[in-house]
């Protein structure tokens, strides 16, 4: 009589300590791994797996995601599973959902946070917030047992959400709390804790605002937040021993710097474990990563015992365009303005972009640094500009032009040619299209400021095109991979639905991996799920006997040839009644298993179980400390 559920015969196992992957075989019953040897018997099994050739990593995990709202429309996530990952992590950036709406007096907290910070449209949002039915920390815990989740799912306490919810929206933006309220805070967050969350999310990026009138200037309620009462909360996450994501202060070093000294045990008792966004290297500031990492490095060291990290992303910062429409414009204040207008108001975005003073202030922050003549421009040669906005025309390139004859050539070419053609060279006009588009500039064409503001006032939101902020060609993202101050598995999954498809990170970092051996593989695995479930205190991310069987195979081959940004795309999805990007790679992984339960087949898409059984769970923090206890024990 069959004693295993499945036997994985003859797969190379990387199980996540970071030891070399050996040929072995691997059994599983009831949704645990129970054995694990060469040459087990197969006629143990109820099925047994060829893996020969094969990697058999632990599922892996995705540390920030944006899928707080997803998940409560298409709880399968299946756009994550694809790609190997079978626990995520919401409620970063200090928004989250585990007050639930929070909606009162006309104020819509979801769509007001949301919409600008994550790029994520009204409409997308409100249809995910009218499924929500709870309005506390430990009922929206317990609604995740109504779900037929896909994978595992921890979340944090978002510290805007918690200002809107004990100050209100108005004045968790416009005041200091009373103590009675930073009391109240306190509280939550510690019962938040007792329930096993994650810790504390933050936010300090200077471009994150509200999208609501008459909110449309002010930023996010984190930010409005004193260092006295950070400290007050980090004082209940360090209690638990659990973690403050956040985001630097970019606009200010120093004060970046003097917050970051939080997850210090020497200054404040007992060492905080932080995690920070995030060490890539910037197209702009191609140094920044090796500054937050000297930061790191000072914090963690035996004189101010910190546990600071920064998240790595494993591939190219890679971001898509509609026009304005980007996470990437929220910087400048002229073209925040535009954003900041209702999707729909064509009207007052061409208003906007008529008035002759907002011209001449787009004017100025769009060459700001650029001009070559001041000492922005010095700064900017030397890696340290003003900001990180990719301006430059060679940089942005057409994905989905107004006339075809462009996609996929940079805005400097395209412009190139507009201003032979406008003085008297029709003859550049390399089709009718082309033709037809440059008769349509009215303006004349003095640098790539005038082109921008043409393209914008002529087609609106109606052109796309991409940057690469950070991780170009991927040169030097192995390298803050493995760095001791980083943590990798930051994707950014469910955010910017338009604009970026991070899903593959994990999946681009093995192929960086394999590229230099097998052995810088097992390091890579094991950053990708130990390192990461006993950073966050999770119960995943191993293949030890008595674990979860949380498990993907890999068709190692597979990864050579592939190119991340050739599979990236924007595809029309139900759930949303919107389009959104992906990235659905072919052929690298092979079947995807959450709780001994296959719910990916590389072949044939999303099996039967996905999405129409309870698959993964809520992963308390905490629980893993109790549960590996409890093996040893049994061992």
């Amino acid at each position: 009589m069959a004693q295993w559920d499945l036997l994985f015969s003859g797969a190379t196992v990387f199980d996540g300590e970071g030891t070399p992957g050996r040929v072995e075989d691997v059994a599983v019953n009831s949704g645990v791994i129970v054995a694990r040897g060469l040459n087990l018997p197969h006629d143990a099994a109820k099925k047994v797996i060829d893996a020969k050739g094969k990697w058999l990593l632990p599922g892996m995990l995705d540390i920030h995601t944006h899928l707080d709202l997803e998940v409560e429309v298409a709880p399968a996530l299946d756009e994550v599973v694809r790609h190997g990952t079978t626990t995520v992590l919401v409620g970063n950036c200090s928004l989250g959902t585990c007050f639930g709406a929070q909606e009162s007096e006309g104020q819509e907290p979801i769509v007001d946070c949301f919409t600008r910070v994550e790029n994520i449209p009204k409409a997308v949002l409100r249809t995910c917030a009218k499924k929500m039915t709870w309005d506390n920390p430990e009922d929206y815990l317990a609604h995740f047992d109504t779900l037929n989740l896909g994978p595992n799912i921890a979340a944090f306490v978002p510290h805007s959400m918690l200002r809107i919810e004990v100050m209100g929206l108005e004045a968790s933006i416009s005041r200091a709390p009373t103590e009675v309220e930073l009391q109240k805070m306190e509280a939550i967050l510690e019962g938040a804790m007792k329930l096993g969350y994650l810790g504390l999310s933050t936010d300090g990026l200077p471009f994150h605002y509200l999208s609501n009138d008459p909110h449309t200037e002010k930023r996010i309620p984190t930010q409005f937040a004193s260092f006295n009462e950070l400290r007050r909360l980090l004082k209940v996450v360090r209690k638990y021993d659990r973690v403050w994501q956040t985001t630097p202060i970019i606009e200010n070093r120093l004060k970046a710097l003097f917050y970051f000294t939080l997850t210090s045990g020497r200054l404040f008792g007992k060492p905080l474990k932080t995690s920070a966004l995030s060490a890539m290297e910037m197209t702009a500031a191609p140094k920044s990563a090796k500054l937050f990492l000297g930061v790191a490095k000072l914090l963690n060291s035996k004189l101010l015992d910190g546990r600071l990290h920064f998240q790595a992303l494993g591939t190219n910062f890679r971001v898509w365009s509609d026009g304005i429409v980007s996470p990437l414009f929220e910087e400048l204040s002229s073209t925040a303005e535009l954003i900041a207008l209702e999707y729909d108001d064509y009207e007052g975005r061409q208003r906007l972009m008529g008035n002759v003073e907002w011209v001449a202030r787009f004017r100025k922050e769009w060459r700001h640094g650029r001009t070559g003549d001041d000492f922005a421009s010095w700064k900017a040669r030397r890696g340290l500009p003003d900001s990180l906005v990719i301006r430059e025309p060679e940089k942005l390139i057409f994905d989905g032009a107004p006339c075809a004859d462009w996609d996929g050539e940079s805005f400097a070419q395209v412009m190139s040619r507009a201003q032979l053609f406008k003085s008297g060279d029709r003859s550049c006009a390399r089709s009718d299209s082309e033709r037809e588009a440059f008769d349509k500039i009215d303006i004349e064409l003095r640098d790539d400021a005038d082109f921008v503001l043409h393209m914008l006032r002529t087609y609106d939101k109606s052109f796309r095109f991409y940057a690469d902020v950070a991780n170009a060609e991927n040169r030097s993202t192995l390298a803050f991979l493995l760095h001791e101050n980083t943590l990798p598995g930051f994707n950014d999954s469910g955010a910017h639905i338009t604009n970026m498809a991070f899903f593959d990170s994990n999946l681009m970092s093995l192929k960086l991996a394999k590229e230099q051996g097998e052995d810088v593989v097992a390091k890579v695995v094991k950053r990708l799920t130990k390192d990461p479930a006993d950073i966050f205190g999770l119960d995943a991310g191993s293949l030890v006997l008595g674990a979860r069987a949380d498990m993907v195979l890999i068709n190692p081959d597979a990864l050579d040839n592939w190119q991340s940004d050739e599979t990236r795309e924007l595809v029309y999805r139900d759930i949303f009644e919107h389009e959104q990007m992906v990235n659905r790679p072919d052929g690298i992984v092979d079947t995807v298993y959450i709780a001994g339960e296959m719910v990916w087949d590389g072949v044939h898409g999303a099996t039967d179980v996905l999405g129409k059984k309870p698959l993964g769970k809520y992963l308390r923090s905490a629980d893993a400390d109790v549960i590996r206890e409890q093996a040893e024990a049994a061992a």
